[in-house]
């Protein structure tokens, strides 16, 4: 069960990883449009959508964590110099307004998750017992580990993108059909794999609740978490964390 899972989870984030590294190469043309995504997944669904008529970039580094960055002055520059800036939204960038505030003059904001239900934060809104309270207290911005949702993302980015360069809107459809088809291929997949899952064994243990909408699509359980909060930045206490261990011990023995 534990390689399976590890299989279907890995595999699943490298072709998604794979589905959004393939768009065109950027243009450096000065006329190009400067979009800044604030995170490096984002910035993958605007380029795939983009193609080479924008210039793409991440405002966090590959691999940093939103719940705990700390922004830098130079944050505030990437900002000022972008024509369009684009977010998760749902607070997950809850470091951003002072930069925008700072950056002044004009662009257009995106919000990538626009037309979706987060999950409620009133569940998670009590303290936990290292007495660390839920950061997101808008509801669980983790929408994009569910394929089918990142269907609206890729839709907001490209009227985002079209509003900016009304010229190339047939560019940015094109694309955007194109990718989503590559989604829906993804999740079909996915589905096929966790199949092979007997139903009793779709079991999650998770670092914070950030596996929730993937769980709800594809039939798992979240049983545990070691933060339970929507929020990496969240502590947990040594009560917390022994008392994940000691139901892993009991009842993921043999996966």
């Amino acid at each position: 069960m534990k390689k399976t899972f590890n299989t279907i989870f890995g595999l699943s984030a490298l072709t998604l990883l794979l589905l959004t590294s393939c768009g065109s190469a950027p243009q450096s043309d000065s006329n190009t449009l400067t979009v800044l995504a604030s995170t490096s997944f984002l910035a993958d669904i605007a380029q795939n959508v983009a193609g080479g008529r924008a210039e793409v970039k991440s405002l966090l580094p590959l691999g940093a964590d939103p719940h705990s960055y700390q922004a830098a002055p130079s944050d505030v520059a990437k900002i000022a110099e972008s024509d369009v800036l684009i977010l998760n939204g749902i607070e997950y960038e809850h470091f951003i307004e002072p930069l925008i505030e700072n950056a002044g003059g004009e662009r257009l904001i995106v919000i990538a998750t626009n037309g979706l239900n987060p999950h409620p934060a009133e569940e998670h809104a009590e303290e936990t017992e290292s007495g660390e309270g839920d950061v997101h207290e808008a509801g669980d911005p983790h929408l994009w580990l569910n394929p089918n949702l990142v269907v609206t993302y890729v839709e907001n980015i490209r009227d985002g993108l079209t509003k900016a360069d009304p010229e190339g809107a047939d560019v940015y459809r094109v694309n955007a059909e194109a990718y989503i088809e590559e989604l829906k291929s993804l999740d079909a997949w996915i589905v096929e794999q966790v199949n092979a899952i007997p139903k009793e064994r779709r079991l999650l243990v998770t670092n914070h609740e950030a596996l929730g909408y993937f769980a709800e699509r594809y039939g798992f359980e979240v049983v545990d978490t070691i933060l339970p909060s929507f929020s990496s930045e969240a502590g947990a206490s040594a009560q917390e964390i022994a008392a994940a261990i000691t139901w892993l011990s009991a009842h993921c023995s043999e996966l």
